[in-house]
């Protein structure tokens, strides 16, 4: 009787076809890309207003209900997941593009924009949104700044956050906060606008961001590097960094590079196969910088061999072989450990932690790549076909306390752009002391004391 008084209750705020229980509907609703959760959701509704959303919070306060922010589920960490009979909240049907600004060059923008319609758009104005990553066609705005999103333009354009100029919260208590209203300057005290981004709906829920927009980047080269080793890729940033104008230097293995051969169904960029692979991209005036670069890599052995692209379609066709990585190990159940480290110590981390997972598992394959320019890594171990989910998810868990450790000692994060979520909750302590932690359970209480915002997530229990 209790749950058909509440989808009654629900359904005179947002309407019966707002409100979804099918077992199709809660099984895609109720998980992100994290495959290691059972989602149980109660229901999932869908609103269309901010109205809306302060009167579902109401509801949540009153009944002591768990509420799951949705976005475009393409979260790596959990923070997604409704696996406790929680209510999902879809933004699916808050995802209009309200105003744009041609003098302040912002856009006001609903949370489920999807980031891929947000670039086009940009474009139509003659301007760019920057952000930028493997899973932008699905991705949407609010789930990249609840997560802080960072991507592969990080290096020339920065995170989320840099992008974000005001934004309109729901908090747990119900209230409506309007944070920062798109000023550039505004030293009125605490910014709260950046206690929401990253906090991963644990403190409230966006429902309007005003987003800064790019001047259009001039044309870009992408040009793909074989390497023979970490020390190689390191001097190879340097170098180029150095004589181009870089928006973007990615790193990744040879294993990665065999499962994108294989899942893709394309063929070698090199006849002859390398350790590490390094792809760059650059504005096109600074390809002379880069050529000189490139030939003095080459003649110090720091680079094997090398392609540049030749024309637009080309410098796509190059980046497939780094964007299609996630997408081809996603059959093998991969644990994802998205780690950042201080640039300088990429090579000795990543020979550290390599080291410490072979130690315990020789057999597991390993899977290495990342954003170098910002010293973002990202360890995917794959499950072996003969290891069920459960058994290698508790293996991979174990392990994982010794990598963190190793994180501590390298003074690094645990999470440094999918969020903490269910994955890395139990792990929040390697990344923040004990009075940082206080602190944050702290605010979540200020802004949701019941603990009906994706309770169960980032902090821990």
């Amino acid at each position: 009787m209790m749950a058909n008084s509440l989808a009654s209750d629900l359904a005179a705020i947002v309407g019966d076809a707002n409100i979804a229980t099918s077992t199709g509907d809660l099984e895609a609703y109720g998980r992100d890309w994290t495959r290691f959760y059972q989602p149980d959701p109660s229901m999932v509704v869908f609103p269309k207003t901010a109205e809306q959303l302060v009167q579902l919070v109401a509801i949540a306060n009153e009944r002591h209900l768990a509420l799951v922010p949705s976005g475009g589920r393409t979260g790596l960490s959990g923070g997604a997941v409704a696996r406790e009979r929680e209510i999902v909240v879809s933004f699916d049907r808050m995802n209009r593009i309200h105003s744009f600004d041609p003098v302040d060059h912002t856009v006001l923008v609903e949370p489920g924009v999807v980031t891929a319609s947000l670039q086009a758009y940009a474009e139509d104005q003659s301007l760019a949104y920057p952000v930028d990553f493997a899973s932008a066609g699905s991705s949407q705005i609010g789930g990249n700044i609840a997560t802080n999103a960072g991507g592969i333009k990080v290096l020339r354009y920065g995170l989320t956050r840099d992008q974000i100029a005001g934004l309109k919260v729901v908090t747990g208590k119900g209230d409506v906060l309007n944070l920062n209203q798109g000023l550039i300057k505004n030293a009125t005290g605490y910014d709260l606008r950046h206690l929401f981004i990253g906090s991963e709906g644990t403190l409230g829920f966006i429902v309007e961001a005003t987003i800064r927009l790019s001047a259009p980047p001039p044309d870009l080269n992408v040009l793909l590097l074989a390497v023979p080793g970490m020390d190689s890729v390191m001097r190879v940033f340097d170098v180029f960094r150095r004589k181009a104008s870089l928006t973007a230097f990615e790193f990744f293995s040879d294993q990665a590079m065999n499962h994108v051969l294989s899942h893709q169904n394309i063929g070698a960029p090199f006849g002859d196969r390398s350790d590490y692979y390094v792809l760059l991209e650059l504005e096109e005036t600074s390809l002379e910088g880069a050529m000189t670069a490139f030939e003095a890599c080459l003649e110090e052995g720091t680079v094997i061999d090398g392609v540049v692209s030749q024309s637009e379609q080309q410098r796509v066709d190059l980046w497939r072989y780094r964007e299609g990585i996630s997408e081809s190990i996603t059959p093998h159940t991969p644990y994802k450990n998205d780690l950042a480290v201080r640039i300088s110590r990429v090579p000795e981390f990543l020979a550290a932690v390599s080291d410490t997972v072979s130690a315990r598992y020789p057999d597991f394959e390993l899977i290495w790549f990342g954003h170098i320019g910002d010293g973002n890594l990202h360890l995917n171990i794959l499950r072996p076909a003969d290891w069920s989910i459960e058994s290698f998810k508790a293996e991979c868990d174990s392990v994982s306390d010794e990598v963190m450790a190793v994180v501590a000692r390298f003074e690094g994060s645990v999470s440094a752009e999918h969020g903490v979520g269910l994955l890395k909750r139990d792990q929040l302590h390697f990344s923040r002391s004990p009075a940082e932690i206080e602190m944050m359970l702290g605010l979540k209480q200020v802004f949701d004391p019941n603990n009906v915002m994706n309770p169960g997530k980032l902090l821990p229990r």
